[in-house]
Protein backbone atom coordinates (compact mmCIF):
# COMPACT_ATOMS: atom_id res chain seq x y z
CA UNK A 1 0.00 0.00 0.00
CA UNK A 2 1.63 3.77 -1.11
CA UNK A 3 2.61 5.82 1.78
CA UNK A 4 1.73 8.80 -0.07
CA UNK A 5 -1.40 9.93 -1.03
CA UNK A 6 -2.01 9.76 -4.56
CA UNK A 7 -4.83 11.61 -7.18
CA UNK A 8 -5.33 11.10 -10.66
CA UNK A 9 -5.58 14.02 -12.59
CA UNK A 10 -6.96 13.57 -16.48
CA UNK A 11 -3.80 15.75 -18.44
CA UNK A 12 -6.33 16.74 -21.49
CA UNK A 13 -9.17 18.10 -18.84
CA UNK A 14 -7.89 18.17 -15.43
CA UNK A 15 -10.43 17.80 -12.69
CA UNK A 16 -10.54 21.47 -10.76
CA UNK A 17 -11.22 19.59 -6.97
CA UNK A 18 -7.77 17.96 -7.62
CA UNK A 19 -6.03 20.82 -8.90
CA UNK A 20 -6.67 22.86 -6.59
CA UNK A 21 -5.84 20.23 -3.68
CA UNK A 22 -2.47 20.04 -4.98
CA UNK A 23 -1.87 23.71 -5.28
CA UNK A 24 -3.07 24.27 -1.47
CA UNK A 25 -0.47 21.46 -0.33
CA UNK A 26 1.95 23.09 -2.29
CA UNK A 27 1.42 26.30 -0.68
CA UNK A 28 0.64 25.61 2.81
CA UNK A 29 4.64 23.83 2.46
CA UNK A 30 4.50 20.34 1.80
CA UNK A 31 6.08 18.27 -1.11
CA UNK A 32 3.90 17.23 -4.42
CA UNK A 33 4.67 14.91 -7.31
CA UNK A 34 3.65 16.60 -10.16
CA UNK A 35 3.84 15.61 -14.29
CA UNK A 36 5.27 17.99 -16.40
CA UNK A 37 6.00 17.78 -20.26
CA UNK A 38 9.30 16.36 -19.91
CA UNK A 39 9.99 14.33 -16.56
CA UNK A 40 7.91 14.16 -13.28
CA UNK A 41 8.88 16.47 -10.94
CA UNK A 42 8.49 17.26 -7.02
CA UNK A 43 6.79 20.85 -6.65
CA UNK A 44 7.38 22.83 -2.94
CA UNK A 45 6.67 26.39 -2.08
CA UNK A 46 10.02 28.14 -3.20
CA UNK A 47 9.64 30.60 -0.17
CA UNK A 48 8.95 28.10 2.47
CA UNK A 49 12.43 27.74 4.04
CA UNK A 50 11.13 23.94 5.72
CA UNK A 51 9.45 23.16 2.65
CA UNK A 52 12.70 23.63 0.96
CA UNK A 53 15.44 22.29 3.56
CA UNK A 54 12.94 18.92 3.13
CA UNK A 55 12.87 18.84 -0.48
CA UNK A 56 16.96 18.80 -0.47
CA UNK A 57 16.58 16.15 2.00
CA UNK A 58 14.33 14.11 -0.06
CA UNK A 59 16.33 14.50 -2.93
CA UNK A 60 20.13 13.96 -0.98
CA UNK A 61 20.87 17.11 -3.03
CA UNK A 62 24.12 19.41 -2.05
CA UNK A 63 22.95 22.41 -0.28
CA UNK A 64 24.28 24.72 -2.83
CA UNK A 65 22.93 23.30 -5.52
CA UNK A 66 19.63 25.70 -6.45
CA UNK A 67 16.26 24.46 -7.81
CA UNK A 68 14.63 26.38 -10.59
CA UNK A 69 11.53 27.39 -10.78
CA UNK A 70 8.72 26.67 -12.34
CA UNK A 71 6.46 29.90 -13.51
CA UNK A 72 3.02 29.70 -15.28
CA UNK A 73 3.22 33.07 -17.46
CA UNK A 74 6.36 34.32 -19.45
CA UNK A 75 5.56 37.76 -17.75
CA UNK A 76 6.83 36.12 -14.64
CA UNK A 77 10.15 36.31 -15.47
CA UNK A 78 10.52 39.81 -14.98
CA UNK A 79 9.31 39.72 -10.98
CA UNK A 80 12.04 37.29 -10.42
CA UNK A 81 14.90 37.57 -12.32
CA UNK A 82 16.57 41.41 -13.91
CA UNK A 83 18.71 42.15 -16.89
CA UNK A 84 17.19 40.10 -19.00
CA UNK A 85 18.84 39.73 -22.24
CA UNK A 86 16.73 40.39 -25.52
CA UNK A 87 18.11 36.61 -26.53
CA UNK A 88 16.82 35.03 -23.51
CA UNK A 89 13.06 36.74 -24.26
CA UNK A 90 13.18 35.03 -27.73
CA UNK A 91 13.88 31.97 -26.30
CA UNK A 92 10.94 32.46 -24.21
CA UNK A 93 8.49 33.64 -27.60
CA UNK A 94 10.29 30.57 -29.07
CA UNK A 95 9.97 27.50 -26.77
CA UNK A 96 7.84 28.52 -23.78
CA UNK A 97 5.81 26.81 -22.81
CA UNK A 98 8.15 24.29 -23.49
CA UNK A 99 11.27 22.17 -22.31
CA UNK A 100 13.62 24.49 -21.84
CA UNK A 101 15.39 26.22 -18.50
CA UNK A 102 16.81 29.74 -18.36
CA UNK A 103 19.16 31.16 -15.72
CA UNK A 104 18.91 34.69 -15.42
CA UNK A 105 20.54 37.11 -13.18
CA UNK A 106 18.00 36.56 -10.32
CA UNK A 107 15.47 39.40 -8.74
CA UNK A 108 18.06 39.02 -5.60
CA UNK A 109 21.66 38.09 -5.57
CA UNK A 110 21.95 34.87 -6.98
CA UNK A 111 20.88 33.66 -10.16
CA UNK A 112 17.69 31.87 -10.73
CA UNK A 113 16.55 29.14 -13.08
CA UNK A 114 13.11 29.51 -14.45
CA UNK A 115 11.53 27.08 -16.48
CA UNK A 116 7.25 27.55 -17.65
CA UNK A 117 6.32 23.60 -18.33
CA UNK A 118 3.99 23.19 -21.29
CA UNK A 119 1.72 20.66 -19.21
CA UNK A 120 -2.20 21.83 -18.38
CA UNK A 121 -2.00 20.37 -15.01
CA UNK A 122 1.47 21.38 -14.34
CA UNK A 123 0.05 24.98 -15.10
CA UNK A 124 -2.85 24.76 -13.26
CA UNK A 125 -1.55 23.92 -10.01
CA UNK A 126 1.16 26.69 -10.59
CA UNK A 127 -1.58 29.08 -11.08
CA UNK A 128 -3.53 28.09 -8.42
CA UNK A 129 -0.73 27.51 -5.31
CA UNK A 130 -0.23 31.56 -5.40
CA UNK A 131 3.27 30.84 -5.07
CA UNK A 132 6.30 30.33 -6.67
CA UNK A 133 7.55 26.61 -7.34
CA UNK A 134 10.98 24.84 -6.73
CA UNK A 135 10.09 21.77 -8.75
CA UNK A 136 12.96 19.69 -9.76
CA UNK A 137 12.85 15.68 -11.29
CA UNK A 138 11.73 13.43 -8.72
CA UNK A 139 14.52 11.20 -8.33
CA UNK A 140 17.23 10.77 -5.66
CA UNK A 141 20.41 13.12 -6.84
CA UNK A 142 22.11 11.36 -9.51
CA UNK A 143 19.55 8.70 -10.41
CA UNK A 144 17.48 8.84 -13.75
CA UNK A 145 14.17 11.10 -14.39
CA UNK A 146 11.46 10.08 -14.07
CA UNK A 147 8.95 9.90 -17.34
CA UNK A 148 6.18 8.12 -15.87
CA UNK A 149 3.95 7.97 -12.56
CA UNK A 150 4.90 4.52 -11.84
CA UNK A 151 8.49 5.32 -11.67
CA UNK A 152 8.44 8.71 -9.56
CA UNK A 153 6.22 7.12 -7.41
CA UNK A 154 8.24 4.52 -6.62
CA UNK A 155 11.10 6.57 -6.30
CA UNK A 156 9.21 9.08 -3.69
CA UNK A 157 6.82 6.98 -2.14
CA UNK A 158 6.68 8.26 1.50
CA UNK A 159 8.72 10.94 1.32
CA UNK A 160 6.34 13.74 -0.50
CA UNK A 161 2.39 14.39 1.09
CA UNK A 162 0.85 14.16 -2.19
CA UNK A 163 1.48 12.90 -5.77
CA UNK A 164 -0.37 13.56 -9.16
CA UNK A 165 -0.92 10.50 -11.52
CA UNK A 166 -1.03 12.41 -14.78
CA UNK A 167 0.45 9.34 -17.25
CA UNK A 168 3.41 9.22 -19.39
CA UNK A 169 5.32 12.50 -19.90
CA UNK A 170 5.11 13.26 -23.07
CA UNK A 171 8.75 13.77 -23.60
CA UNK A 172 10.24 11.70 -21.44
CA UNK A 173 13.63 14.01 -21.63
CA UNK A 174 14.83 16.55 -19.37
CA UNK A 175 14.23 20.16 -20.42
CA UNK A 176 17.55 22.11 -22.05
CA UNK A 177 19.41 24.51 -19.50
CA UNK A 178 20.64 27.51 -20.90
CA UNK A 179 22.58 29.96 -18.83
CA UNK A 180 21.43 33.40 -19.76
CA UNK A 181 23.45 35.16 -16.83
CA UNK A 182 26.78 34.73 -18.63
CA UNK A 183 28.09 36.30 -21.94
CA UNK A 184 28.35 34.37 -24.53
CA UNK A 185 25.45 32.20 -23.66
CA UNK A 186 26.55 28.64 -22.00
CA UNK A 187 24.18 25.64 -22.48
CA UNK A 188 24.34 23.79 -19.51
CA UNK A 189 22.64 20.65 -19.94
CA UNK A 190 21.44 19.37 -23.39
CA UNK A 191 17.85 17.97 -23.44
CA UNK A 192 14.69 18.60 -25.02
CA UNK A 193 15.78 21.17 -27.51
CA UNK A 194 18.47 20.80 -29.60
CA UNK A 195 21.67 23.01 -28.90
CA UNK A 196 21.73 24.10 -32.60
CA UNK A 197 17.96 24.82 -32.27
CA UNK A 198 18.97 27.24 -29.30
CA UNK A 199 21.55 28.78 -31.97
CA UNK A 200 19.70 29.15 -34.49
CA UNK A 201 17.08 31.67 -32.38
CA UNK A 202 20.19 33.43 -30.72
CA UNK A 203 21.79 34.41 -33.74
CA UNK A 204 18.62 35.53 -35.69
CA UNK A 205 17.60 39.28 -35.51
CA UNK A 206 13.74 40.12 -34.95
CA UNK A 207 12.82 43.28 -36.16
CA UNK A 208 9.64 45.22 -35.12
CA UNK A 209 8.19 48.16 -37.14
CA UNK A 210 5.72 50.49 -35.58
CA UNK A 211 3.23 53.04 -36.37
CA UNK A 212 0.51 54.44 -35.19
CA UNK A 213 -2.76 52.16 -36.10
CA UNK A 214 -0.28 49.22 -37.59
CA UNK A 215 -2.66 49.78 -40.70
CA UNK A 216 -0.07 51.32 -42.83
CA UNK A 217 3.19 52.16 -42.42
CA UNK A 218 4.35 49.43 -40.16
CA UNK A 219 2.42 47.30 -42.43
CA UNK A 220 4.28 48.90 -45.54
CA UNK A 221 7.43 48.53 -44.01
CA UNK A 222 6.77 44.66 -42.83
CA UNK A 223 5.39 43.60 -46.04
CA UNK A 224 8.47 45.08 -47.90
CA UNK A 225 11.24 43.41 -46.01
CA UNK A 226 9.68 40.47 -45.80
CA UNK A 227 9.68 40.02 -49.80
CA UNK A 228 13.51 40.78 -49.56
CA UNK A 229 14.04 38.55 -47.86
CA UNK A 230 12.31 35.89 -48.89
CA UNK A 231 13.96 37.08 -52.39
CA UNK A 232 17.22 35.95 -50.70
CA UNK A 233 16.27 33.30 -49.19
CA UNK A 234 16.95 34.43 -45.68
CA UNK A 235 15.72 32.54 -43.16
CA UNK A 236 17.31 34.63 -39.79
CA UNK A 237 15.17 37.46 -39.25
CA UNK A 238 12.17 37.32 -38.09
CA UNK A 239 9.57 40.68 -38.99
CA UNK A 240 6.97 42.25 -37.41
CA UNK A 241 4.54 45.11 -37.00
CA UNK A 242 2.47 46.40 -34.47
CA UNK A 243 0.87 50.10 -33.45
CA UNK A 244 0.76 52.41 -30.71
CA UNK A 245 -2.87 53.01 -30.72
CA UNK A 246 -5.37 50.49 -32.29
CA UNK A 247 -8.19 48.01 -32.54
CA UNK A 248 -6.52 44.76 -32.72
CA UNK A 249 -7.48 42.59 -36.00
CA UNK A 250 -8.14 45.26 -38.19
CA UNK A 251 -6.92 45.11 -42.00
CA UNK A 252 -4.79 46.82 -44.20
CA UNK A 253 -6.03 50.18 -45.09
CA UNK A 254 -7.35 50.38 -48.30
CA UNK A 255 -4.58 52.81 -49.85
CA UNK A 256 -1.49 50.12 -48.03
CA UNK A 257 -3.64 47.45 -50.45
CA UNK A 258 -3.68 49.43 -53.17
CA UNK A 259 -0.17 50.33 -53.29
CA UNK A 260 1.56 46.97 -52.39
CA UNK A 261 -0.97 45.20 -54.54
CA UNK A 262 1.56 46.74 -56.87
CA UNK A 263 4.39 46.06 -55.41
CA UNK A 264 3.11 42.72 -55.89
CA UNK A 265 2.54 41.97 -52.52
CA UNK A 266 -0.78 40.98 -51.19
CA UNK A 267 -1.16 42.00 -47.28
CA UNK A 268 -5.35 41.05 -47.20
CA UNK A 269 -4.66 38.39 -44.62
CA UNK A 270 -2.83 41.27 -42.25
CA UNK A 271 -4.45 41.58 -38.93
CA UNK A 272 -3.50 44.87 -36.60
CA UNK A 273 -2.27 43.99 -33.16
CA UNK A 274 -1.08 46.33 -30.58
CA UNK A 275 2.10 46.61 -29.59
CA UNK A 276 2.97 45.25 -26.05
CA UNK A 277 6.33 44.68 -23.81
CA UNK A 278 6.89 41.27 -25.41
CA UNK A 279 6.91 42.45 -28.65
CA UNK A 280 9.42 44.77 -27.45
CA UNK A 281 11.56 42.76 -25.06
CA UNK A 282 12.11 40.28 -28.11
CA UNK A 283 12.68 42.57 -30.80
CA UNK A 284 16.85 43.24 -31.62
CA UNK A 285 15.60 46.49 -33.80
CA UNK A 286 12.61 48.90 -33.03
CA UNK A 287 11.78 51.15 -36.27
CA UNK A 288 9.12 53.87 -35.61
CA UNK A 289 7.61 56.40 -37.95
CA UNK A 290 7.37 59.65 -35.68
CA UNK A 291 9.29 60.71 -32.73
CA UNK A 292 5.96 60.22 -30.77
CA UNK A 293 5.79 57.03 -31.09
CA UNK A 294 9.49 56.89 -29.64
CA UNK A 295 8.44 58.45 -26.70
CA UNK A 296 5.18 56.21 -26.35
CA UNK A 297 7.70 52.93 -26.81
CA UNK A 298 9.86 54.31 -24.34
CA UNK A 299 7.06 54.71 -21.59
CA UNK A 300 6.06 50.93 -22.09
CA UNK A 301 9.91 49.72 -21.61
CA UNK A 302 12.52 52.25 -20.75
CA UNK A 303 15.06 49.54 -21.50
CA UNK A 304 14.48 49.65 -25.31
CA UNK A 305 15.87 52.68 -25.80
CA UNK A 306 19.21 51.31 -27.57
CA UNK A 307 17.10 48.91 -29.68
CA UNK A 308 14.91 52.13 -30.86
CA UNK A 309 15.16 54.10 -33.93
CA UNK A 310 13.25 55.97 -36.50
CA UNK A 311 12.77 54.49 -39.56
CA UNK A 312 14.71 57.32 -41.74
CA UNK A 313 17.21 57.84 -38.87
CA UNK A 314 18.32 53.98 -38.62
CA UNK A 315 18.33 53.84 -42.75
CA UNK A 316 20.97 56.73 -42.67
CA UNK A 317 18.29 59.10 -44.95
CA UNK A 318 19.79 62.64 -44.03
CA UNK A 319 16.34 64.97 -44.18
CA UNK A 320 16.04 67.39 -41.77
CA UNK A 321 12.33 65.49 -41.69
CA UNK A 322 13.09 62.40 -39.53
CA UNK A 323 9.06 61.52 -39.34
CA UNK A 324 7.12 59.77 -41.83
CA UNK A 325 3.78 61.31 -41.74
CA UNK A 326 0.61 59.04 -41.57
CA UNK A 327 -1.11 58.73 -45.19
CA UNK A 328 -4.31 57.19 -43.67
CA UNK A 329 -7.46 59.30 -45.00
CA UNK A 330 -5.34 60.93 -47.57
CA UNK A 331 -4.86 60.15 -51.47
CA UNK A 332 -3.32 57.70 -53.49
CA UNK A 333 -0.74 59.79 -54.41
CA UNK A 334 0.17 60.58 -50.85
CA UNK A 335 0.50 56.83 -49.74
CA UNK A 336 2.60 56.24 -52.74
CA UNK A 337 5.08 59.23 -51.91
CA UNK A 338 5.10 57.30 -48.29
CA UNK A 339 5.63 53.79 -49.26
CA UNK A 340 8.58 55.25 -51.70
CA UNK A 341 9.96 56.83 -48.54
CA UNK A 342 9.52 53.54 -46.32
CA UNK A 343 10.55 51.13 -49.49
CA UNK A 344 14.21 53.38 -49.73
CA UNK A 345 14.53 52.94 -46.06
CA UNK A 346 13.86 48.95 -45.98
CA UNK A 347 16.36 48.65 -48.96
CA UNK A 348 19.17 50.57 -46.84
CA UNK A 349 18.50 48.72 -44.03
CA UNK A 350 18.20 45.52 -45.62
CA UNK A 351 22.38 45.92 -46.95
CA UNK A 352 23.04 46.07 -43.06
CA UNK A 353 20.64 42.87 -41.88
Amino acid sequence: MSLTKIIKINPASPEEKYIAQAAKVISGGGLVVIPTETVYGIAANALDKKALERLYEVKKRPIDKPFSLLIGEKRKADELARDIPVAAYKLMHKFWPGPLTLILNGAGEANVGLRMPDHQVALKIIEQAHVAIACPSANIAGEPAPDNFAQAIQNMDGLVDLAVDSGDAKLAQESTVVDMAVQPLKIIRSGAIKDEEISAVVKSKNVLFICTGNSCRSVMAEAYLKKLLEKQKRKDVEVSSAGIMMLAGLGASEGTREVLKNEGIDVGTHHSQRVTRELVDRSDIILVMERSHEDKILQLEPLAKNRLFLLKEFAKIGDNDLNIPDPLGASLEFYEKTFSTIKDAVERIMKIL
